[in-house]
């Protein structure tokens, strides 16, 4: 959820109460025409999002509010990422209506979709020009995605299983000892990169020599790891089945605000950057697109963001954005440029030549 902000922080604006005060808010267009020419509003908007935490903070700080402000419900659809791809692509192939109306998306995923074309532009949205540079998708016209946050693929650890402190290297979870009890994504995504560093090969190596990360990857199946998505991670830790994994931070947060004893680090060898974003299939009602783009222009507003993103513990795209409580400075809320040094940063447009490969490698490494 590849590409960089310069600084997010937050912005404050002054909190949507009225229903016409949150309307106003939502608008993509001046308010003069949403109030006289508003469309006719639909019952439910479709928002596809990920389990666990990521859909409760997403309802929150964006849909619940949407919903009072807008009287529209919002369905929030659980189909992995990977899976609705092919149906929103074969719906717009085949000019019948989406099965939903917004994606919650990796950038890298959004940015095939767009490629493909079956995305709506977003130019439009006025909240647009609050936000910072990360909300802009590089190497794409316009936005046929926009990004709402970034995150870190940190090394989560439980303290009392690294006794001798925190782990300094991603070799540090080839010990024996944590044969059994260590969790990755299913396709290797956040592992890749610093795989490719930790086998002792380069960031340059990457896409054409990308020999050092599956020579690593094939010692740490030698520790059979865990392999699942996100929602998984945290009950992993929570039922003490895991001592450390490679996860988005937000995971590794939310077993910590239940009260599990764990930390995160970002390893000498670096830990990937990503973002995720929002964006809109082709082929909806007209009525059906307005609304869905009030949702994303509202999505991006401070209000929205900082109740969303405390949730997930990630940093924004509206500037002035107040970090989670104990998250200031942490390697995993990047905000300042000297905060990205030791965080890896590989362009959208490599990873989408490039990443399907690289899951069907990873998979084929750990089903061997």
């Amino acid at each position: 959820m590849t590409n960089l902000k310069g600084s997010v922080s937050r912005r404050t604006i002054l909190r949507a109460g009225a229903m016409t005060g949150g309307a106003a808010m939502l608008g993509t267009l001046p308010a003069t025409r949403l109030f006289a020419q508003e469309p006719e509003k639909p019952s439910e908007i479709i928002v596809r999002a990920w389990g666990g935490e990521w859909v409760e903070a997403l309802k929150k700080g964006v849909s619940d509010p949407f919903t009072e402000m807008t009287g529209i419900a919002v369905r929030h659809d659980l189909t992995e990422d990977n899976e609705i791809q092919p149906k929103v692509w074969a719906a717009v192939a085949q000019n019948r209506i989406p099965p939903i109306h917004i994606n919650w998306d990796t950038t890298t995923n959004a940015t095939k979709s767009a490629l493909r074309g079956v995305t709506e532009d977003l130019s439009d949205l006025s909240n647009l020009a609050e936000t910072t540079d990360l909300a802009k998708p590089v190497g794409l016209e316009g936005y046929p995605i926009v990004n709402t946050y970034g995150y870190v693929y940190v090394l989560a650890y439980r303290p009392e299983a690294f006794p001798d402190g925190p782990p300094t290297s991603w070799k540090d979870l080839l010990d024996p000892k944590f044969k059994g009890r260590i969790a990755l994504y299913n396709d290797g995504i956040g592992f890749h990169f610093p795989a490719q560093v930790a086998g002792g090969g380069s960031l340059e190596g990457i896409p054409d020599d990308m020999g050092p990360c599956w020579d690593f990857v094939e010692q740490m199946k030698a520790q059979e790891p865990l392999l699942g998505e996100d929602p998984d991670f945290t009950a992993w830790f929570q039922n003490d089945e895991i001592d450390a994994a490679c996860t988005i931070s937000t995971n590794a947060l939310a077993a910590k605000r239940n009260g599990v004893p764990i930390e995160w680090t970002v390893p000498v060898e670096g830990c990937k950057f990503d973002t995720d974003g929002l964006w809109i299939p082709k082929g909806l009602p007209e009525n059906e697109l307005y609304w869905a783009k009030q949702y994303i222009n509202f999505a991006i507003t401070a209000q929205a963001q900082q109740t969303w993103l405390d949730g997930l513990g990630l940093p924004g795209v509206v500037p002035g954005l107040t970090p989670p409580e104990g998250l200031a400075g942490d390697p995993s809320y990047p905000t300042e440029p000297e905060d990205f040094e030791h965080l890896i940063r590989i362009s959208s447009a490599v990873q989408v030549e490039n990443e399907s490969e690289w899951f069907s490698k990873f998979k084929e490494i750990m089903q061997g």
